[in-house]
């Protein structure tokens, strides 16, 4: 039987979702889902505090990158101990998660176990897709995986056919970082549209655009996402200052109009895996109300 460490949330998801959670021997400590995870071996751990506040991680985040510097320790120690035969990491972002570089860094390579390393890069839904298949492939349940996809898809399509025939298309901005403002990219502009919604910063399959504020006011989008990379609700709450302070926050047509949404980052907008579809379903609940009903509410997402 596989033993394998997934370095990453979202792959955690992954094995979980194809039915082998009972091989995973340790995982990251961004992994909190399936809520059990959670007991098993910590293999990494951030060098910056993630306590900060929005400017500070991202000037702890810059420093260290600008000199060479890993944004995360993998604990070589543990992963002698547990002797994966797989391990999880990826190469979509250095910042965002535990990546390849780091795990090359590590023990794992001398490892007596001689674990395969595989590395995902999901900058797209497809890719989300191909990353399930890797997965799957290096677990040899090829045809399982492919029955996972495949049932995803089934239901992002449900959820868009019902989001489309409301008539309605908002423009939606998705913002990913306060301070710096970033607004999403990758897979997120792929979901908004999904969700009969136009998006209105950032491109599919490309990463996250910083951009300022004098460009989010000018395109005055009809609705607006908040959901910043890592941050849950109540923490992207107690942001909220970077934009409510700026000059003009009060004549913005989502501030007036009540649409206004702070959505779970952290668990759902920034974790490509199968949880893609519940993201879905978020802006769905966000941009139709009157089509679906908000059953991710207070899970998800709340209104601002």
């Amino acid at each position: 039987m596989p033993r394998i460490c997934s370095l990453i949330s979202s792959a955690t998801e992954i094995v979980h979702a194809l039915g082998q959670f009972a091989n995973l021997v340790g995982r990251s400590h961004e992994c909190d889902f399936p809520p059990e995870v959670q007991q098993l071996p910590v293999c990494t751990r951030p060098t910056i505090d993630i306590h900060a506040d929005s400017r500070e991680i991202d000037r702890l985040v810059k420093d260290r990158v600008r000199n060479a510097l890993s944004v995360y320790d993998v604990f070589d120690d543990v992963l002698e101990r547990l002797q994966p035969t797989l391990i999880l990491t990826q190469t979509q972002c250095e910042v965002c998660a535990v990546s390849l570089r780091d795990v090359e860094r590590s023990i794992a390579s001398r490892l007596a176990s001689q674990p395969k390393i595989v590395s995902l890069n999901p900058n797209s839904l497809a890719d989300i897709w191909d990353d399930i298949r890797m997965v799957a492939r290096s677990l040899e349940i090829i045809e399982r995986g492919e029955d996972l996809i495949a049932t995803l898809q089934r239901r992002m399509c449900a959820i868009s056919e019902k989001a489309r025939s409301s008539g309605n298309a908002p423009g939606v901005a998705c913002i990913e970082w306060l301070e710096p403002l970033m607004v999403a990219g990758n897979w997120t502009p792929e979901l908004i549209e999904m969700a009969a919604g136009v998006n209105l910063f950032g491109e599919p399959g490309r990463h996250k655009p910083w951009i300022e504020w004098d460009q989010l006011v000018e395109r005055d989008p009809a609705v607006i996402v908040i959901s910043p990379c890592g941050f849950d609700v109540p923490r992207t709450q107690q942001e909220m200052h970077w934009l409510t302070e700026q000059s003009g926050w009060s004549e913005l047509r989502a501030v007036r109009s009540g649409h206004i949404y702070l959505a779970d980052g952290n668990q759902y907008f920034n974790r490509p895996g199968p949880r893609v579809v519940e993201t879905l379903e978020i802006l769905a609940e966000m941009l139709h109300p009157e089509q679906f009903a908000p059953e991710l509410e207070g899970v998800g997402w709340k209104r601002f």
